[in-house]
């Protein structure tokens, strides 16, 4: 893996985190927290989405949305965790 390349998995799944934690009320978690629940949104997206049959195409927005997706899923399932 070169620099550049984890430079923009980073930067995914910042963004991604971000979004989840719009859509998640009280989800956000702050910039390094974002980022984790982005990178762990991706890996239960790309295991999720498959499943259900839901191909959103390619490129990096796909890539973007997948990750947020997944990291909606993980903010969830943190919140429901923190509740118990």
């Amino acid at each position: 893996m070169t620099l550049e390349m984890f430079l923009i998995w980073i930067a995914v799944g910042a963004i991604a985190g971000w979004l989840a934690g719009l859509v998640v009320t009280g989800g956000g978690l702050g910039l390094i927290g974002n980022i984790i629940v982005g990178i762990l949104g991706s890996f239960v997206a790309g295991w999720l989405l498959p499943r259900l049959g839901v191909h959103l195409g390619s490129g990096i927005g796909a890539h973007i949305i997948d990750a947020a997706i997944g990291g909606v899923v993980v903010l969830l399932i943190l919140s429901l965790v923190r509740r118990a």
